[in-house]
């Protein structure tokens, strides 16, 4: 097909679809993307020319469809390498699931699955009731719910439990968690009314016994799970704190957030408290995330009292925040993996956590030599990789990376690594990009070697 001229007059939408320029695009992306995309394309460009003007050709107009539908693609969720050395990047979908995983849930999410149908009986059954005993098990507690995320958790606590009565929070747990959420915030739009002890660095046993009252309907203490204070500062052990609520009648619940599971290697590196050591604490209630450092889907994990834990399974607000199928499939999964004492076989962020030093700058050496071979100048360092997360603040694990010093500048490999099929996500620094190995999965190296291909 010949190129039109300039002409004072934009070529038709059918035109455009049918020039050669825009088959593969078709293909890929569909008649009704592609179709939205040109129409876009011309509105902008009809925008743009004054009356009387004149339109590009359609080359020109074809190469910015082409590029508005890649935008498109790239807007949606898509696989991408992590070279960041943040173990569960918040913005890169935190914990992520194994093949394993994905294989051993494929029954269930491609047929029909027993997710609230008591086989034995024949009748109705409780949705989560079978993972829930296991998450229970685990970690020590009387019974066990799970909802969506932590955040839901902490609502749903909240608003079960104390609507329209005081909740007890020292000032130095008054903390924002990702996304810009508030624990003021979200007590407020529960119905809580919030109740504030001691001082963002010091609070004592005795501000917690001061404060309790005939309106208190529970005690809520928040780990600091993204950042750390020192100096002089000082909280109450939660032991002690379950010790003086039980005297008053009062329920204790623990946001702890990271979800760890231990003995083992999260808790070495990260020196976070377990689910189990939480609840055996004797706090009431403890909330987590399941894709923290439990490693598993994005869940709220609430353990606890039974009777407690009976009363948010009955609110009605709980029937917003139920878990689908997938999420407890796969919280299944990641239950009985740590329960077995496999999750440094079976869960990808103990498998990373697992892998030696030795391994790690063999993995960065050859990374290195192919990087080198494509006439790129690097160098092979130690790293101090980190959890994220809102994990395990200011802890470090040592790892290894590749330090790219790249022409002309590391902002602009930094982009070409993002617009590369699969992208390719690194720290950028003045003079340097680098690639941490640890968050790496094997089968991220041939993409890597195949970005690298191209020449500086």
């Amino acid at each position: 097909m010949a190129e039109l001229p300039l002409s004072s007059r934009p070529p038709s939408v059918e035109v455009l679809l049918n020039h050669p320029l825009l088959a593969e695009s078709l293909t890929t992306a569909g008649r009704a993307v592609a179709t939205d995309s040109i129409r876009a394309e011309l509105g902008d460009l009809r925008s743009r020319i004054t009356p009387g003007g004149t339109w590009p050709d359609i080359a020109a107009i074809t190469a910015g469809v082409v590029k508005r539908i890649e935008i498109h693609r790239r807007n949606f969720p898509q696989r991408v390498i992590n070279g960041t050395g943040v173990l569960l990047h918040t913005n890169l979908g935190r914990a992520p699931w194994g093949r394993d995983l994905l294989d051993h849930i494929a029954a269930g999410l491609t047929s029909y699955v027993s997710l609230e149908y008591d086989l034995e009986k024949g009748i109705r059954g409780k949705r989560g009731r079978a993972v829930e005993s296991e998450l229970a098990l685990l970690a020590g507690a009387e019974a066990a719910l799970v909802v969506n995320n932590n955040a839901a958790a902490v609502y749903l606590v909240l608003s079960a439990l104390a609507c329209d009565r005081e909740v007890i929070i020292s000032r130095g747990e008054l903390v924002q968690i990702g996304g810009g959420f508030r624990i003021p915030e979200i007590l407020a739009r529960s119905g809580a009314v919030l109740r504030e002890i001691g001082t963002t660095n010091q609070t004592s046993l005795a501000d917690y016994e001061k404060a309790c009252g005939p309106q208190t309907a529970l005690i809520l203490k928040v780990h600091r799970s993204n950042f750390v204070q020192s100096g002089f500062v000082s909280e109450v052990d939660p032991k002690d704190l379950a010790s003086l609520a039980s005297q008053k009648g009062i329920p204790v619940v623990w946001d702890l957030g990271s979800g760890a599971v231990g003995p083992g290697i999260v808790c070495e590196f990260s020196g976070e408290p377990t689910l189990h050591a939480a609840v055996d604490t004797g706090v009431d209630l403890v909330t987590a995330s399941g894709d923290k450092l439990f490693g598993g889907p994005q869940a709220g994990l609430i353990l606890g009292k039974t009777a407690l834990i009976d009363r948010l399974r009955t609110d009605p607000f709980y029937r917003a925040l139920r878990p689908d199928k997938a999420t407890l499939l796969a919280l299944e999964y990641t239950v009985r993996a740590h329960r077995s004492g496999k999750a440094s076989e079976m869960i990808p962020l103990y498998q990373m956590l697992s892998v030696s030093l030795e391994m790690l700058k063999q993995r960065a050496e050859s990374l290195a030599h192919a990087a080198r071979q494509s006439g790129w100048k690097v160098e092979v360092i130690p790293t101090k990789d980190t959890f994220g997360g809102g994990s395990a603040p200011e802890r470090t694990i040592d790892g290894w990376g590749v330090r790219i010093m790249p022409p002309p500048s590391s902002e602009d490999l930094s982009r070409r690594a993002r617009e590369f099929d699969p992208p390719v996500i690194g720290t950028v620094s003045e003079d340097s990009y680098l690639l941490s190995i640890r968050c790496m999965f094997p089968h991220d190296y041939p993409d890597l070697v195949r970005f690298l291909k191209n020449s500086p």
